[in-house]
């Protein structure tokens, strides 16, 4: 009899050999890490939606938040969920795969099938696990460019992405502006502020204070420190909302039952929802991981790089911008995006700002904003006429 594997097993097995495309680099292809040493071989793993038109203008390539991957708009190989955005990815959607060539890839440091500390090291056979380099945004964006050239593409129309995304669109537009089109940062930063950074702190804490992170080891041991790491998730899941959603969605209403316990159980929905999210990350993420794509974020600061000058990071760009704030997001509010706007207008970059009124936070950007999905096709659209990249037959314009 054939057991089928379990969501951690399966979990294991994409950090080498994920169910998506992958590129390897040799060792004559390194990546050149900010940390001062070059990884090598690598590989990324990704996913493509579309078609890559004839002149190669209609590529998109979309960043992925924190805990998210390449899993954009198809169903995810160990949850068996939908894809994180299939509400703003497929045929006749904002980001309309019938129009554009849609690429998503895992970011270094990540744990389904790009290199990171999940995976095996070829000098030693063992999970690379703590050993692996600390990694930046920057080492992220230099690899997704590594990525792009061996796609053939010099230049991509858009490069789109929300949260720890948005932080790589940024450094993409600084980094590579004349390979950016447009860019479309979304619920982000120019910086990690010193509450977040606290935030990640707590979360790295909890997963290394579990018995089970085993000094980082535990894959070698066939551990995984999972209470650690979803007492992390819970406690980040908290700053993905906001107030007025937790207050409209669970109030203090008890969990199925009319009275409290008197215990430590979980007598209130909203613990039984966090409990939840804190359970299902663990099988799907791998708790180094964590706390390299969680450093990473606390490193960014892109004035930083230019002398302190924001404005100075995106002199001369010809790139397009539309930079996208939630009123409800307090992980990285709206005066975040402000501050990204305020620069580039002293860059005399083009650049457009829009904040939305939802109640739902920091995950707005992920869900059914029709305010977002109707600027998001708009400020493509535009974008599209610009470039000539026409609308797909059938559909007018």
């Amino acid at each position: 009899m054939t057991i089928a594997p379990t969501q951690k097993a399966l979990s294991q097995l994409e950090a080498d050999a994920p169910h998506s495309l992958v590129v390897r680099f040799g060792a004559e292809q390194p990546l050149k890490m900010d940390a001062g040493v070059d990884l090598k071989p690598f590989q990324i793993a990704y996913q493509t939606y579309g078609t890559l038109n004839a002149a190669k203008s209609n590529a998109i390539l979309l960043c992925h938040a924190l805990t998210g991957d390449q899993h954009v708009a198809n169903v995810h190989p160990i949850t068996g969920k939908p894809g994180w955005w299939e509400v703003m990815v497929g045929p006749g959607k904002p980001i309309d795969t019938d129009r554009y060539f849609v690429i998503a890839s895992n970011v270094v440091g990540g744990c389904m099938g790009t290199t990171g500390p999940a995976s095996t090291n070829p000098a030693t056979g063992r999970a690379w696990s703590i050993d692996l380099p600390l990694v930046t945004i920057r080492d992220m964006v230099r690899a997704q460019a590594m990525l792009i050239d061996h796609l053939g593409i010099e230049t991509l129309f858009a490069v789109i992405g929300g949260s720890m995304g948005g932080m790589q669109v940024l450094q993409w537009a600084a980094s590579y502006p004349e390979r950016v089109f447009t860019a479309m940062p979304i619920a982000t930063a120019a910086k990690h502020s010193s509450q977040n950074i606290a935030f990640h702190e707590v979360g790295r804490q909890s997963v290394m204070a579990d018995p089970e992170w085993r000094g980082g080891r535990y894959l070698d041991a066939g551990v995984s420190p999972t209470k650690g790491l979803a007492v992390a998730r819970m406690a980040a899941h908290i700053t993905y909302l906001s107030e007025e959603a937790l207050q409209r969605k669970f109030g203090r209403k008890l969990q199925g039952r009319d009275a409290p316990t008197f215990s430590f159980d979980a007598d209130f929905q909203i613990e039984n929802y966090l409990r939840y999210q804190g359970n299902s990350f663990v099988d799907r993420f791998d708790a180094n991981s964590y706390l390299y794509v969680t450093r990473a974020c606390d490193y960014f600061d892109l004035a930083e790089d230019y002398g302190g000058s924001l404005a100075a990071a995106f002199k001369g760009s010809k790139t397009r911008f539309c930079v996208v704030s939630f009123d409800s997001d307090w992980l990285y509010p709206t005066s975040a995006s402000r501050a990204i706007v305020h620069a580039l207008n002293a860059a005399a970059a083009s650049v457009s700002f829009v904040e939305i009124d939802t109640d739902r936070g920091h995950d707005a950007f992920l869900l059914n904003v029709p305010e977002f999905i109707a600027t998001t096709r708009g400020f493509l659209e535009a974008a599209a006429r610009a470039r000539g990249i026409p609308m797909p037959s059938g559909k007018g314009g």
